[in-house]
């Protein structure tokens, strides 16, 4: 079976360069080997309240936290020449991580993009949902889980066909 990084990051505002939390599920032949779940002060530590009000991290909870920069070395081995999913990715995870390094000058590692939501057309919490798959929606490590889920049920059924 296919291995993979599943990846959900959270952001303090609409510009996709301030991440304040990363979530990543590495899944090895059809089993969760390794997570990481970090909260990141986005630059200024500058949150708009709309994006509070949908994932629940303030500024208080990222004030001692490090900068994305800071942490890159712990996320890039997940991501680094892996196939990475994300729910929704290729309009929203690939972009924020893309913008990301590039507000911090790390280049781009080359890797795999698969969208969850390309591949089933339905939000993650109805997704979830119908195939009984617990979701905190919106924090970034739930959010990694379930989209890895999903994306193994679909590795699963590609194979069986």
């Amino acid at each position: 079976m296919e291995s993979f990084t599943a990846i959900d990051f959270e952001t303090a505002q609409g510009y996709r360069w301030s991440i304040c939390q990363v979530g990543l599920v590495r899944v090895e032949n059809g089993i969760i080997t390794n997570e990481l779940n970090l909260l990141v002060q986005p630059p200024n530590n500058y949150y708009w309240d709309r994006f509070i009000d949908i994932h629940g991290i303030t500024p208080v909870k990222t004030a001692n936290a490090p900068t994305f920069d800071k942490i890159w070395h712990e996320v890039a081995p997940f991501i680094n020449g892996q196939t990475v999913v994300a729910h929704n990715g290729l309009a929203f995870d690939f972009p924020v991580l893309c913008k990301t390094l590039d507000y911090y000058g790390i280049q781009e590692p080359i890797y795999v993009k698969r969208c969850t939501y390309q591949i089933y057309r339905q939000g993650l919490a109805v997704l979830c949902k119908n195939n009984n798959i617990a979701l905190n929606h919106h924090d970034a490590l739930s959010d990694a889980r379930a989209c890895g889920e999903l994306y193994l049920i679909h590795l699963l059924k590609s194979t069986n066909q």
